[in-house]
Order: C-alpha cells, then sequence, then structure tokens
C-alpha cells in the first residue's frame, strides 16, 4: 500500500518455490494485484497467504482465482544446469528476472521475499517473511507452488521411479531411498548434498 500511496499503480509481488528440493527447476513467479484492494477486492483474495501453509486444493482453487482477477501474471524458470554450473541463489534471481520481464503491463515497483534484485531498474522492497506479510507476494507463492508442483507431476511421468508426484523433488525419506537405490536422474541437482555427497559429484576444492 505504501507503494501504491507513492504513486505506483502497477507492483509486482515476486516469490518463488523450490529452492530447497533436490530434483527440479526453481519457479518463480510475479503478480500484479489490482491496487487499491479494499472491500470487494480483498474480499475476492480472501484466503491468499503463504503457499507453505495451504492445502493442495486450496492452492489450485486460489490460483484459478489470481489467475482470474489479477492485473498481470507470470512465471520464470531457474533450470538445473543453472543451479548446479551457478548455485541456487543466481538461479532463483534468474528466475525471478524472467518471470518481471514476462509481465504484461510491466511492473513499476517489485516486492519480494527477502530477496533484492540489483539488476532490475525498479524500486524494491525486500520483506522479510514477506510471503506471509503481503498479499501480492503470497499470491506470487500460490502461483510459484502450484505451477512447480504440476510440473513435477510432468516429471514423474518421465522419471516414475523416484516418486515426484508425491514429494515434487524435496528430500523425503522416500525420495531419498529412490535415489540410494536408482542413482540420480537428469533433474537432480548434482550440486545439492546428499545427491552430491552420496555420489561423489562436484567434490568440495
Amino acid at each position: 500500500m505504501a507503494l501504491f500511496q507513492q504513486g505506483y499503480c502497477f507492483v509486482a509481488g515476486v516469490d518463488e518455490a523450490g529452492r530447497g528440493c533436490l530434483a527440479g527447476p526453481v519457479v518463480a513467479a510475479a503478480v500484479i494485484l489490482p491496487l487499491p484492494l479494499d472491500g470487494e477486492g480483498l474480499a475476492r483474495f480472501a484466503g491468499v497467504r503463504d503457499s507453505k501453509q495451504l492445502t493442495p486444493q486450496a492452492r489450485d482453487s486460489l490460483y484459478d482465482t489470481i489467475m482470474q482477477h489479477a492485473v498481470a501474471v507470470a512465471v520464470g524458470t531457474g533450470a538445473v544446469e543453472l543451479i548446479d554450473s551457478q548455485n541456487i541463489l543466481q538461479a532463483t534471481k534468474h528466475a525471478m528476472c524472467e518471470a518481471i520481464a514476462r509481465l504484461s503491463p510491466p511492473p513499476q515497483a517489485l516486492l519480494l521475499d527477502a530477496v533484492r534484485l540489483p539488476t532490475v531498474p525498479l524500486p524494491q522492497r525486500s520483506i522479510i517473511k514477506g510471503d506471509a506479510l503481503c498479499l501480492s507476494i503470497a499470491a506470487a507463492s500460490i502461483i510459484a507452488k502450484v505451477t512447480r508442483d504440476r510440473l513435477m507431476l510432468a516429471l514423474h511421468e518421465q522419471y516414475p521411479l523416484y516418486g515426484f508426484s508425491q514429494h515434487k523433488g524435496y528430500g523425503t525419506e522416500q525420495h531419498l531411498a529412490a535415489l540410494k537405490q536408482h542413482g540420480p536422474c537428469p533433474i537432480h541437482r548434482r550440486s545439492f548434498s546428499p545427491v552430491r555427497e552420496q555420489f561423489g559429484l562436484f567434490p568440495e576444492s
């Protein structure tokens, strides 16, 4: 709201999903909600909060609401190859920049969850726990999470031995057991422990 009061109409909330996974890309979303949000607008987005606090069914429903009523929504990805060749933070920033660049109309300012993007020449506010405190960041967290979960469901069809449809690439006991039994597949992050440690990949210099 402070940015709106400063005259910015198109303020994008930006967040990511999948930073802590052992497999698959990191996905970022950027969402511009209509401002000012009051009355009917707030009621329309009731229930939007940090995606981690929602059930899959609630996320899917809110995903549809956000896609229908937001001014603009876009997503970007940081591929496994980028994660391994650089690092997860740089891949996350790449995904965020990609999502921001795809917004139409383009944003005038950004609200980000505990990250800054020095290469993006826009006013920015980095908010600790932003997905819990800021509606547009929470909306972005939902879009990113649902988009990534659906991508991992598709990748499960390609690599059914690992259970991606269940854990979406996170390091669950099921995933670790499958990784130990079958070894890494092409979408595993070889720079991540325990993938690196278990298979002697990316040795420490």
